[in-house]
């Protein structure tokens, strides 16, 4: 299953499951013409920002971040390195957020994103 469709599936899952959750996603897997592309990319503070946020307090959290990743991938190569320059400032901001007081977790696949979402929302 690829990333958009888990991204897609997540964002089902917290539209049925909790109804009254205030959430938001960027436009992970959507192919943006080049010009839109740059555009879009000036309006973020970060290309490592997450992809889904929930915006409800919980436990202690001021809100719920998840950068999606397809089912099954591995973030860091067998010598310890990321995988990629992106997945490690990905990383990074989310140290930062989390540094401010948010949850902020990588998902492999819906299964893992559902067991993160659930934990989180049922503190």
């Amino acid at each position: 299953m690829t990333e958009q469709t888990t991204h897609s599936q997540i964002c089902q899952y917290i539209k049925a499951q909790y109804k009254s959750a205030i959430f938001n996603t960027d436009l992970s897997g959507v192919k943006l013409p080049m010009g839109l592309a740059v555009k879009a990319s000036k309006l973020r503070s970060s290309s490592g920002f997450p992809d889904i946020v929930i915006y409800e307090p919980r436990g202690g959290y001021f809100g719920l971040f998840i950068e999606v990743k397809a089912d099954g991938i591995n973030l860091v190569k067998k010598n310890g390195d990321w995988i990629s320059p992106h997945v490690e400032k990905q990383h990074d901001m989310m140290a930062q957020l989390r540094e401010r007081g948010f949850k902020a977790m990588f998902a492999r696949g819906f299964n893992d994103a559902k067991i993160i979402i659930d934990e989180y929302m049922n503190q």
